[in-house]
Formats: structure tokens, sequence, C-alpha cells
């Protein structure tokens, strides 16, 4: 089904608001308490068969209720075990949803560069103090539906407690991007990330999110399904790119109008504490404006204006990658910090293994795994990548910044 432009709020009932996001909405079953044992694995696969259920239920409805008619009231007893496995909306643990299809590595499909060498620099940490009654800051690289994985290293930095609830006060999170696709719960990931927000607003703190390609990539294909687009290169549609870079058919089920919403009014750079934060290593985010509110307003324009061309052109553009690497990188860092603000950027998008020509298959080369301890710091110490690869068996990251010695 080809999707016109989006209704607010369709077919949600009460929602929680908070500034955290533009007009951040979370979905009742995301406000669910969950907790961190692990059901039976009988009362799991009757979680999964309900979910699963729900999840037809409302694709024949086209994902769309009356505006008047709001689902009905959780009760109490509906609350109670048994729970899901995590703090997503998630899948059972060693249950691959139908229609996943793992990817072998992140590869790019789009303006794909040629590999090449980079230098890992050690940086002295900043000691810019943090805004006024705000905590430390951390940042999350690509997640691609990973959840198992994302709950881990969340964990592992005390953001969150054993039953999946932020547990870090005023602290901040920032997110750079790419939740969906390769990996197995995309959707989930959204749900716990939405939840996470609400719930740092009431501790102090926050946990938001830029835009990515592959949100892009998620809504065009939504939206635009097999509508011939302007590739230049040829006709190209947004469903089969979103196919061929690791699209999974229960992502695209368990899509609901409110991940649709939240996704589009996402931001796609911001600047936090001195650093620049955005998606992908391309200076591409020059051409949407001069300023960071002025490239956040032009995106949104974008996608409010709804058309497939015009919104394939900003995937395609927000899909390029490997502009900071080798010789002309630093300058080009340096004409993002110049118009956008900041004395280094921190970006996703890239795997590390990758920019540093470390290419092979998901068990790697030689019987060897990417080995990828911690973010890569290059382009002369401008830069700082955060995509640990987790798609190919890489490590997600979570880390705080400033970054340490």
């Amino acid at each position: 089904m080809v999707e016109g432009s989006m209704t607010q709020g369709a077919g949600q009932g009460p929602v929680v608001r908070t500034a955290t996001l533009r007009d951040f909405r979370v979905p009742p079953y995301a406000q669910v308490p969950v907790q961190s044992q692990v059901p039976p694995h009988a009362d799991v696969a009757q979680e999964h068969a309900a979910q699963e259920q729900t999840a037809q239920e409302q694709a024949a409805q086209e994902h769309v209720m009356p505006q008047d008619q709001a689902p009905p009231a959780r009760t109490e007893q509906s609350q109670q075990p048994p729970e899901p496995a995590h703090p997503g909306n998630a899948v059972p643990e060693g249950e691959a949803p139908d229609g996943y299809t793992p990817t072998e590595r992140d590869l790019p499909v789009i303006n794909l560069g040629g590999p090449g060498d980079t230098v890992q620099v050690q940086v002295d940490p900043d000691e810019a103090p943090a805004p006024d009654g705000l905590g430390p800051l951390y940042v999350v690289g690509d997640v691609h539906g990973y959840l198992d994985e994302l709950v881990a290293a969340l964990g592992a930095q005390g953001l969150i407690d054993a039953e999946g609830h932020w547990a870090a006060g005023h602290a901040r999170l920032w997110f750079l991007g790419d939740f969906t696709d390769r990996g197995p719960d995309g959707i989930g990931v959204i749900d716990l990330v939405m939840r996470l927000s609400a719930e740092a607003a009431a501790a102090g703190g926050y946990c938001k999110a830029l835009m990515g390609n592959h949100e892009l990539l998620l809504l065009g294909a939504k939206r635009f399904g097999d509508t011939p687009v302007n590739s230049g290169a040829g006709t190209a549609t947004f469903q089969a790119a979103w196919l061929l870079n690791g699209g999974q058919k229960s992502d695209m089920d368990r899509l609901q109008e409110v991940h649709l919403q939240w996704m589009a009014r996402l931001d796609a750079v911001i600047e936090e504490d001195e650093h620049l934060l955005m998606h992908s290593d391309t200076t591409a985010y020059l051409e949407y404006g001069s300023s960071i509110e002025d490239v956040n307003d032009n995106v949104h324009e974008i996608l409010t204006r709804n058309d497939a061309d015009e919104c394939w052109d900003l995937f395609r553009k927000f899909t390029k990658r490997f502009a900071f690497r080798d010789e002309a990188g630093p300058q080009a860092v340096r004409e993002l910090l110049a118009a956008y603000g900041g004395r280094r950027i921190v970006h996703g998008h890239s795997p590390i293994p990758y920019l540093l020509g470390e290419v092979g298959t998901e068990d790697g080369e030689d019987g060897e795994r990417p080995v990828v301890e911690g973010p890569h710091v290059y382009a002369d110490g401008l830069a700082i990548a955060m995509d640990g690869g987790v798609t190919m068996a890489g490590k997600l990251l979570v880390v705080q910044l400033p970054l340490s010695n």
C-alpha cells in the first residue's frame, strides 16, 4: 500500500507527551512495566503468538483506526505474566521473527567508496562542564534492530536497570540513528528508545535521537512503496532499496502510525557540549542549510511535503559516507564545524571496520571477526566514529563524552 501524508495521532489512545523531542509520543503498549526475568519458553511462545496476531489484525486495518475509536484500555490482569523478554516490543529469545533475513554485513548500497587507511589518534578529553542541572553526556552508535545488544550495552553503562527502565537520573543520552533494518527487532528498538525518552525526562535527564538514513528509507518504503523515483541512475523504488538494505518484513508488519510520526520528527544534526552530533559522515548536510536549525527545518519540510523524488534525494545524500577519511577528511570536518559549531564531529553510519579497511564477511577473513574495542578517532582528531559494526559481529557502542584517554 502506498501511503500519502501521515495523519496526526490516527489510531492512538491516550499518549504521554514530553518536550524532549518534537511532539514526542509514547505508544500505550510501550508504557507497560517489564520484568528482567525471562519467562518460561511456553509463556514466551504464547506472548509471541499474541503479538503476531495483534500485528496481523493491525495490518488488516491498514494500521489506522477511526479517529473517534481508541484501543481498549489494558487491564491490570493483561499486564501480568507472561511478560516480554526485553524492555522493547521484542521477539522471544532464540526465535527470529517471521520474514527476518539476516545480512552478512552492513554493506552500503548507494555511493560506496573504496577501502582506505585511517590512523587511530589519541585525544585528550575535553573538560567542558555540562549545562547547569544536567548530567553526563552519552552517545549510542547504530543499533539496526539488535535489541539484545542494545539492552546489554545500556545496562553496562548504568543507563538502565535490570528491568530495562531509565536509571541514569539527569544524564543525557543521544542515539545517532539507524534503529531498524538488518537486525531482528527494529520496532522493539524504537519502542525502547521512545519509552526511555519519557522516563529520562521524568527523572530530569533526557534521551533523544537523530535521524539516520535507514529511518528515511523505512519512511519511504511505507509511504511510497513501489512508486518509481528518479534515482539519478535509472528507475528505483523505496521498497526495493529497503529490501536490498536489510529491510525486515516483521518490522514493516509491526510499524504503526506513532512510529512513523516519531521518525519523521527526528532532527538530523545537533550540537551538544561542543560535539557536533550527526548520523552520516558526509558533508551533504551543508546542502540543507547554513545553521543547525535550518538543516533540521528543511529536512522536516521535505518529509512533510511527501514528494517521492524529493524524499529519495534526501535519503540518497544522507547515505553518502567516508567524507572525513583520507587526506581531505580534516578539511571536510572543519567545514561542517565552521557552519554548525562544535570542536569535534561524532557520527555513526560507516562501520569502523570499513573506515579502517578491514572489510570481510560476518565471520571475518581467515576465521577472524572484526575487533572493535571502542570509538574510532580520526581526521586529525576532529572526528569520532561510533558505528562498531554490530551487524557484522562487531560491537554496539555506548560511550560517554568527552572521551577519556
